[in-house]
């Protein structure tokens, strides 16, 4: 049943983002951006509905009050494409930094482009780094939120974290608060399969990280909070869904976390 409803919502779920993508296109460029905004929004709302319906999968979110106003810096863990969007509709308006690459393709490119994502050459220095962060600041200077997953890279449920320091630069460049957040939803869409998994996770937004701190330590501290608080949840989500296959990274992990509890005790 699982390899069934897998492929259901698969094929659902790219459908329902082609089709709307392709007839609400007039109205979407014909609107003001913030106003456009609410397409892609109403979109993660419907996957949130389809991941219930046909998957059985649920969550809940912790930690809104943690949201500062105004502008700063959402890091997420990255662990599937559901994080890409989940939270989408509870930011005023967010803005990603994506790969050049992605805002070639057609109309995925031409929606990013109309709410101003700022697209980055990975393997680019200097003057076009330089550029990056004038067009961040740029789109910051109005109240957005700027998504960064401060690993860069999807990595399994449990995996021995791989923080870039990219974003202690832009935490010292852009003086603004840098809001971690936990999540497990790796264990339920897991990266590189087609399968999806029914069950219920939390996902934790921490309290911000204030500017000011010194970049090395305020990478480390990024790091700490984030890792407990994952560490946590963790836990949490197989005690609450032992139903779910886990990767090596999450039973390798899981029997550390044990073994440390039960020196503690």
């Amino acid at each position: 049943m699982i390899a069934l409803r897998s492929v259901l919502f698969n094929t659902i779920f790219y459908a329902n983002l082609i089709i709307r993508m392709i007839v609400l296109s007039p109205y979407y460029f014909a609107v003001p951006r913030l106003t456009a905004y609410a397409i892609p929004k109403n979109w993660a709302r419907s996957n949130h509905w389809l991941m219930r319906m046909i998957i059985g999968a649920t969550f809940e979110i912790e930690g809104l009050e943690n949201l500062p106003d105004g502008s700063y810096i959402l890091a997420p863990k990255h662990q599937s494409f559901w994080d890409t969007y989940a939270l989408l509709p509870r930011l005023k308006d967010p803005v990603y930094i994506l790969k050049r690459e992605l805002m070639w393709i057609p109309l995925f490119g031409w929606y990013a482009k109309k709410q101003r994502m700022i697209p980055v050459d990975r393997g680019a220095r200097g003057k076009v780094m330089v550029e990056v962060l004038r067009r961040t600041k740029e789109e910051l200077s109005t109240g957005r939120q700027l998504i960064i997953y401060p690993e860069g890279t999807r990595r399994p449920p449990g995996a021995e974290p791989v923080y870039k320091y990219g974003i202690a630069r832009m935490y010292r460049d852009l003086g603004i608060p840098v809001v971690p957040v936990a999540m497990h939803p790796g264990l339920f869409w897991p990266r590189r399969s087609f399968r999806r998994y029914p069950g219920h996770f939390k996902v934790r937004i921490l309290p911000p990280i204030m500017p000011g701190m010194d970049p090395d330590a305020f990478f480390a501290h990024l790091i700490e909070v984030t890792e407990r608080a994952s560490d946590e949840l963790l836990i949490d989500t197989v005690e609450r869904n032992p139903h779910l296959p886990l990767p090596p990274t999450a039973v390798e992990r899981l029997t550390e976390l044990r073994k440390l509890k039960a020196a503690r005790a």
